[in-house]
């Protein structure tokens, strides 16, 4: 099952153009060239984290704002983990994970289930990120739910830096998706009662 969970992602749009390479059993190497430096970080953090091995380039019209190249990259990645999933055979389907970053806590909760659901409680204690409006990191979430299939619940229970914050949410996100993609020999078929996800 190993091999077969990667997937390989084109989108173009006359705003935007992303490759992506996905391979949910990587090591954590990542390869992110995106227009928005911060979201580079923020996405070799989610690679690492999550020990998978991402690959995206990317190109927007960041002239205008971040907002397509944002949205347009979490409608890739949530692409590219439902396709490297496919029928999900095997997947334990949950996962959680509680994250400290100096004084931010994360906690993201997620549900491979195929019904796309966002909660977002990320208060921000600044409006900016350098020079990324936040409201965009909901955008981005909401996006990869949409094309991913995921349910997925993320709060940010204390945190005074913005940037602190993020990036707590980022690496729970990467913890979390790494449990709720993993194999568990003890599942056959699917994680549910129905038969499909």
């Amino acid at each position: 099952m190993g091999d077969c969970r990667i997937s390989e992602i084109r989108r173009e749009t006359r705003e935007t153009r992303i490759e992506c390479t996905l391979n949910l059993d990587g090591t954590g190497i990542a390869e992110i060239r995106t227009p928005v430096p911060f979201m580079n970080h923020m996405l070799e953090l989610f690679t690492k984290h999550g020990f998978f091995d991402l690959k995206i380039q990317a190109s927007g019209d960041v002239e205008v704002d971040y907002h397509h190249t944002l949205e347009d990259l979490g409608l890739v990645l949530g692409t590219a983990i439902a396709r490297a999933l496919g029928d999900k055979q095997g997947i334990r389907r949950y996962g959680s994970f509680l994250l400290p970053m100096d004084e931010a806590l994360a906690r993201v909760a997620l549900d491979l289930s195929g019904r796309p659901c966002l909660v977002y409680e990320v208060p921000s204690p600044a409006a900016m990120v350098k020079d990324i409006d936040v409201q965009l990191f909901h955008e981005f979430f909401q996006a990869l739910v949409n094309t991913s299939g995921m349910n997925l619940h993320i709060d940010l229970l204390r945190g005074q830096e913005v940037h602190h914050g993020l990036e707590a949410v980022f690496k729970a996100f990467a913890r979390a998706l790494d449990e709720a993609t993993s194999v568990d020999p003890r599942i056959h078929g699917v994680m549910s009662t129905k038969g499909a996800l």
